[in-house]
C-alpha cells in the first residue's frame, strides 16, 4: 500500500479560497481576490507576504475557482529556458481550450532579463501568472513587470487563524495534540504567524507520542524555539530598525526596547544598531543633549570591549538615554543652510580682518587689520563680522526651547543684541 510522504502543510492546503484561513483583506467581501472568483477572471498578481502565509495556498485556489492547469515554477531553480518551455506547455493547454495559471515562487529571485522574458506572455494571455514574493516588490521587481500585476499584501497569521489550524489538524489526523491548554496557545504564539511552522510543529508533535500533555516550557525543549521574524538585509530588518529610529523620535521608550529586542533576539548585529543609534544621538538629539553622542561612543566600545551578553546591557542603557533625552534638530538643519549658503555664493573671501598676516606684504594690504581677540575684551565678546564682505550675515542655527539648547539659545539672543548694538555705534 502506497504511503502519502508529504508533509501535513500539503496535506491539508485548502482547494478553494473559502477554505483558506486568514487574509481576511484579500479574501473577504470585495477583496482583490474574492472579486476576481466571483467575477470567473484572474488577473495577473503578484502576492507579497512573510513566509507560511497562503501564498501558494491562494493560487492554487485561483486555479481550481477556474479550473485552469496550474503550473508551478520556482525562481530559485529556473531560468529563462525554464519559462519558454512553459509557455510552450500554455499554449498547447491553449490549443485544447484550457487556460494555465502560471505561478512562481520566489519571484524576486529573477533577474531584469528573466523577469522582462515573461513580459510578452502577459500581454498576449498566454498564461495568468501570480508571482510569489517575501520581499517588497517595489524594490525587487521591474517596473514593467508591476505595471502588469495587481499586488495582494499578506499578513502573517493571527493567533485565532493558527488556532483554527491547529483544531483542523486535529480533526485531519483524528487526534488531540499532547499540549496543555497553555502549551496550545504557546505554539501559536511562537509560530509567528507562519502556518507551514506551525502544521509542522504539529505533525512533530503528534508523531513523536508524548505520554504527557506538554506545557509551555516543555514545548520550548522539545522542540527549536522560533525567533521573531527578520531578514538581516530585507525588509523586515529596515522595517525593524526604523520602528527603532522612530520610537524614539516620538521619547516613546518602551517602544524602541521592544523593537531593539526584536532585532536582537532574531540575530541582527548589535554594532549596526550601535551605529544607527550614534547616528541618531547627532541627527535627532544633537546639542539638545551634548551628552548623547558621548554615551552613544562609550555604549558602543563598551560592547566592543565586553561583546554579549554583558555587553547588551550597555545597549539597553543607550536606548533608554536616547528615547528620555530632549530631541532637536537644530544642528542637522544649521548644517543644511551652511551647505546650500556656501554653494549658492562661490569663492568668497573671508574679512581680513580675520586672516593671519605672516608676511609683510600681507600685513602691507590689510590682512588682520582691525582684529580683535574676543577673549581680551572685558565681556569676552567683540561682535566682529566674520562672514565675507560680500555677503550679508544670514542665521544657519536656530535652537530650541529644550535641553541644553535652551541655554544655547540665550547665549545666542545675548549675543545677538550685542552684535546689534556695537553695530550701531560705529
Amino acid at each position: 500500500m502506497k504511503t502519502d510522504s508529504r508533509p501535513l502543510a500539503d496535506k491539508m492546503r485548502p482547494n478553494t479560497i473559502d477554505d483558506i484561513v486568514g487574509q481576511r483583506t484579500l479574501l473577504g467581501e470585495n477583496g482583490l481576490v474574492r472579486r476576481m472568483v466571483d467575477n470567473g477572471k484572474l488577473s495577473n498578481l503578484i502576492l507579497w507576504g512573510p513566509p507560511g502565509c497562503g501564498k501558494t495556498t491562494i493560487a492554487r485556489a485561483l486555479a481550481n475557482s477556474v479550473d485552469m492547469e496550474f503550473m508551478p515554477m520556482s525562481a530559485v531553480f529556473s531560468g529563462t529556458a525554464d519559462i519558454k518551455k512553459a509557455m510552450d506547455a500554455a499554449r498547447m493547454n491553449s490549443q485544447i481550450g484550457r487556460g494555465t495559471l502560471l505561478f512562481i515562487d520566489e519571484i524576486h529571485r529573477f533577474n531584469k532579463t528573466q523577469q522582462d522574458t515573461l513580459l510578452p506572455y502577459l500581454e498576449d494571455g498566454t498564461v495568468v501568472f501570480i508571482g510569489a514574493t517575501t520581499e517588497n516588490p517595489s524594490f525587487n521587481l521591474n517596473n514593467a513587470l508591476l505595471s502588469r500585476c495587481h499586488i495582494g499584501v499578506l499578513q502573517p497569521l493571527s493567533t485565532e487563524d493558527l488556532n483554527t489550524l491547529i483544531s483542523r489538524a486535529e480533526e485531519f489526523l483524528k487526534t488531540r495534540l499532547p499540549l496543555d491548554a497553555a502549551g496550545r496557545v504557546h505554539l501559536s504564539q511562537i509560530a509567528d504567524g507562519d502556518a507551514r511552522f506551525l502544521l509542522n510543529t504539529v505533525e512533530y508533535l503528534i508523531s513523536a507520542k508524548f505520554k504527557n500533555d506538554l506545557s509551555p516550557d516543555e514545548l520550548d525543549n522539545v522542540i527549536q524555539k522560533r525567533a521573531p521574524m527578520s531578514d538581516k538585509n530585507g525588509d523586515e530588518h529596515y522595517n525593524l530598525i526604523s520602528a527603532v529610529h522612530k520610537s524614539l523620535r516620538a521619547s516613546d521608550t518602551d517602544a524602541a526596547l521592544y523593537w531593539t529586542a526584536r532585532m536582537i533576539l532574531s540575530g541582527q548585529d548589535p554594532r549596526y544598531l550601535f551605529r544607527r543609534l550614534a547616528r541618531f544621538a547627532m541627527e535627532d538629539i544633537g546639542l539638545a543633549d551634548p551628552n548623547a553622542m558621548q554615551i552613544a561612543l562609550a555604549a558602543w566600545q563598551l560592547y566592543e570591549r565586553m561583546g554579549s551578553p554583558e555587553g547588551d546591557i550597555a545597549l539597553t542603557e543607550l536606548v533608554i538615554y536616547l528615547g528620555t533625552a530632549p530631541k532637536s534638530i537644530g544642528n542637522y538643519r544649521a548644517q543644511g543652510a551652511a551647505w546650500r549658503a556656501a554653494r549658492e555664493n562661490g569663492s568668497l573671501m573671508p574679512p581680513k580682518n580675520i586672516l593671519n598676516a605672516p608676511t609683510k606684504m600681507m600685513k602691507d594690504l590689510g590682512y588682520g587689520r582691525d582684529y580683535i581677540y574676543d577673549p581680551d575684551t572685558a565681556s569676552g565678546f567683540s561682535g566682529q563680522n566674520c562672514f565675507p564682505d560680500a555677503m550679508a550675515r544670514q542665521k544657519f542655527y536656530y535652537p530650541v526651547e529644550r535641553g541644553f539648547e535652551r541655554e544655547i539659545k540665550k547665549r545666542l539672543d545675548y549675543w545677538d543684541a550685542m552684535r546689534e548694538k556695537i553695530n550701531k555705534k560705529n
